[in-house]
């Protein structure tokens, strides 16, 4: 059996943070240990004092002062890891979660590898924020290829130290249910003869790019008139996106809903996912959970995601920031019904035999069985 620490740097509740808490739920079901090293009051520090894992949480503030209690506190949680897996966020006020570990590590001396983890490349991020200088074992998961060979390729990491393994989704939940659907259409209700309906799930930030989804759709309703958008999420940009919709005068065609724990549902009304995300994506969530709802799907050609979406096979990709491409592929799937029930049929068939979740975090397990100390 192994023993996982989750080193999971923040309070959001985005797709990886969700990811977390059901690989802890799976590890533990599967006889393994696991602890969570995160923020107080956060979501992952929240959902794992519901589970049998050991949560060590410290103040997202405090922890940038790197003092001697810090230090302590990072080193018991660390001591008795097999494994510590550090999803690699943004750094703040000189600290960061992967380096401040691999020096608890390298102090303490002890023989937890360290295993930072990320699909997204800021081009900002430091070397050491995936390859520490420290004299410590580390082995670095990227959860796209185009990760893994940009890590390899520009910031000189060994390829044997970068290990791709696809997080996957969770094709069993994610299967159309005609009891969930009808749920789904008293909770979500759409104007009669709306189509198509698009589904937008996520944060609502700049980088996540809704504003030109807007656009978009302000572009395509004279020759589809009944489209018909769900923003589903929250964020700081939701003032400025409600405020867009007004001034582009979408009443009638755009609805906000609050983030959900069940994307499943909102799945079972949509006709298609649109991500049209700007910069800093790598295999999102959503458009796994999508696909493998048999959606066909519109979005930016950011790093993994061609991975998944094949261009007019499983959906359409669009150059970030192209509003008249993002409204011209839309406009496509909304007039041609039957391509994009065809694209919706592959993506999902690339789900159940690629990226099936329940495959994949047997892989992660496997994976650590053969960095671990011992090995």
């Amino acid at each position: 059996m192994t023993h996982v620490c989750f080193i999971e740097d923040t309070h959001l509740h985005g797709g990886t943070q969700i990811w977390v808490t059901e690989a802890v739920r799976v590890f533990l079901a599967k006889g393994h240990e696991v602890t969570l090293l995160t923020p107080s009051g956060g979501f992952v520090a929240r959902d794992g004092v519901t589970t049998d894992a050991r949560v060590v949480t410290y103040g997202f503030d405090d922890v940038v002062s790197e003092d001697v209690a810090h230090q302590n506190l990072w080193i018991d949680a660390l001591a008795a890891a097999d494994v510590a897996v550090c999803t690699v966020h943004p750094p703040r006020d000189g600290f960061h979660c992967s380096r401040f570990a691999a020096r608890c590590i390298e102090q303490a001396g002890l023989s937890t590898v360290l295993q930072p983890k990320t699909g997204t490349i800021v081009p900002e991020y430091l070397r050491e924020f995936y390859a520490p200088p420290e004299d410590i074992n580390y082995q670095v998961i990227s959860i796209t290829d185009f990760t893994r060979h940009y890590l390899i390729e520009h910031y000189g990491i060994p390829a044997d130290r970068v290990s791709l393994i696809y997080q996957g989704t969770d094709v069993a939940t994610f299967t159309p249910n005609a009891e969930r659907a009808e749920r789904a259409r008293l909770a979500y209700v759409l104007p009669d003869g709306a189509f198509p309906v698009l589904g937008n799930l996520g944060s609502f930030e700049h980088r996540k790019g809704q504003v030109g989804l807007l656009e978009a759709v302000a572009r395509i309703r004279s020759g589809l008139p009944d489209v018909y958008l769900l923003l589903v999420g929250d964020g700081p940009d939701e003032g400025l996106l409600r405020a867009k919709v007004g001034q582009l005068g979408l009443q009638d065609h755009v609805e906000f809903h609050p983030f959900t724990r069940t994307p499943a549902d909102v799945f079972e009304i949509v006709d298609v996912l649109v991500l049209p995300s700007l910069y800093k994506e790598g295999l999102p969530n959503v458009l796994l959970e999508a696909m493998s709802m048999g959606l066909p799907v519109v979005s930016s050609r950011l790093a993994g995601t061609p991975e998944v979406v094949h261009e007019g096979q499983t959906g359409l990709l669009v150059e970030p920031g192209d509003i008249a491409g993002l409204a011209a592929a839309i406009e496509r799937l909304g007039v041609d019904r039957d391509s994009a029930r065809a694209m919706g049929g592959a993506g999902r068939r690339l789900m159940t035999t690629g990226f099936d979740k329940e495959h994949q975090f047997d892989a992660f397990l496997e994976h650590f069985a053969g960095h671990s100390p011992s090995r």
